[in-house]
């Protein structure tokens, strides 16, 4: 299909860019566009205005400051992948990165772009809710940061305004004795996930975990948090009875959809299933 006829505009400032979706009612954003072209040439999308934000310098980035790291909107999936950066301090991001589609959407997707599509069903909104991140946001009265936990609201929709555009995305610097892994299931490799689990554990010197952050994709509208999960986790030893007992816990207050893929029941089983692999992962690979 044709997508329907729209107007162009191309920023060189995000402050114009920000200008222009304020002006310009029924606009979307282009960044990557690995979402919203497929989207328009379907017409299950058509705004009268792009505003194309690729070409506006100096939104691409990878940094570490105060305690977390700092990733420019335009930064693509290909280098949160790969930044050694990433990899050291929140590898978690680099792995759900990793899984995304496949390598020509990797090299053309961007973090901004995933986050504000807000597929339940993507490997970095489920990554980026249990890191507790945050997006900065700008808009013509300033900026604001949103944290992870109110980003979705619902399928395909987030805390954003429609005259607001992200600048950059923040997720915390890992601590020491933490360990993480990102795993989904899916049809095929790069798929969108029939179920998917974040997990992040931090233990302290006597084996005990002090903080546990598991969030499931594909389990309702919105990445959802497994708090009962947690809960079960925090303040024991991760043995792997431990891990079982939480991980039944799993399907605690999630919705999920059904479809070709999957049923809803299906779906909830495997959330148990993942999560207790994610966490056994997670706790292979913290270090002493």
């Amino acid at each position: 299909m044709i997508p329907k006829s729209f107007d162009y505009l191309r920023p060189s400032t995000l402050q114009e860019a920000v200008q222009m979706l304020d002006r310009y009612e029924e606009s979307k954003v282009l960044a990557g566009g690995q979402s919203l072209i497929a989207l328009m040439k379907l017409r299950l999308a058509a705004p009268k205005y792009i505003v194309d934000i690729t070409r506006i310098p100096g939104l691409s980035y990878v940094k570490e400051e105060r305690g977390k790291l700092v990733i420019g909107a335009l930064t693509t999936h290909d280098t949160v992948e790969n930044s050694p950066l990433i990899r050291q301090k929140c590898p978690i991001l680099s792995e759900a990165a990793s899984r995304i589609g496949d390598q020509q959407i990797r090299n053309r997707g961007t973090i901004a772009g995933t986050l504000c599509h807000a597929d339940p069903s993507a490997d970095v909104p489920t990554a980026f809710l249990a890191l507790d991140g945050e997006v900065v946001a700008l808009s013509p009265s300033g900026e604001r940061v949103i944290k992870a936990s109110e980003f979705f609201v619902d399928f395909f929709t987030t805390a954003l305004n429609p005259n607001e555009v992200v600048r950059e995305v923040r997720v915390p610097v890992f601590s020491p004795r933490t360990g993480s892994a990102y795993i989904k299931h899916a049809r095929r490799e790069g798929d969108f996930a029939i179920a998917a689990v974040a997990a992040i554990v931090t233990l302290d010197a006597k084996g005990v975990c002090k903080s546990a952050s598991i969030a499931l994709g594909s389990a309702g509208p919105t990445p959802l948090r497994a708090v009962e999960v947690e809960k079960a986790l925090v303040g024991k030893k991760l043995t792997d009875d431990v891990i079982v007992a939480a991980s039944e816990l799993a399907d605690r207050g999630i919705s999920p959809p059904s479809d070709i893929h999957g049923s809803a029941e299906y779906r909830a089983e495997m959330a148990k299933v993942f999560t207790k692999r994610a966490l056994r992962l997670a706790v292979s690979r913290i270090g002493g």
